[in-house]
């Protein structure tokens, strides 16, 4: 997958983070790689979601198998991580925002662009810059594999292109 300075996602207040992606598909289809936990974990974390506000939810990520081959797992990070959730606001097919842990937030957005769609995510209240670092890498890697995914291609090994976009985003990334 080739990158653009358009696949990257930018800092749009000190604690959030911003990513737009064009996607292949209908909005439709894409919702349901956001809202279906059996297509959900082909990309990002699986987890049955009960599709009302309030509504709790777990997110299991198993990174290992997301791509064949997965790459090399950096150290400290587990092969199965789980995290509670819960939807905070639900406009089926548009819009998606989700609590993220104890304190953060996550906004997904979708729109007809043509024959795509723009997916955009908005994730608020990333405290420190190594977490905004971990999750601007992560976010992208993912949506990487979305797109793939809907585009019936292979994606690149997950782990080694999340160290390869830290790296990247180390360099985009204000220090402060």
């Amino acid at each position: 997958m080739s990158r653009s300075s358009e696949t990257y996602g930018a800092l749009i207040e000190p604690t959030t983070l911003k990513l737009q992606r064009l996607l292949p598909g209908t909005v439709d289809r894409v919702w349901g790689y956001l809202t279906k936990s059996d297509l959900r974990r082909k990309w990002l974390a699986a987890g049955e979601m009960v599709l009302e506000p309030g509504a709790p939810f777990e997110l299991t990520w198993r990174n290992d198998e997301l791509t064949t081959p997965p790459g090399h797992r950096p150290d400290g990070f587990a092969p199965v991580q789980s995290m509670a959730s819960r939807i905070v606001e639900i406009d089926p097919p548009r819009r998606l925002v989700i609590g993220w842990g104890s304190e953060g937030e996550v906004t997904f957005e979708l729109a007809p662009a043509g024959e795509r769609v723009l997916l955009t995510i908005i994730h608020r209240r990333l405290v420190d810059r190594g977490s905004r670092l971990n999750v601007s890498a992560g976010w992208h890697a993912h949506v990487d594999i979305l797109e793939a995914t809907l585009a019936g291609e292979g994606p690149a090994p997950f782990w080694d292109n999340w160290v390869s976009l830290k790296g990247d985003y180390d360099r985009l990334l204000p220090p402060a």
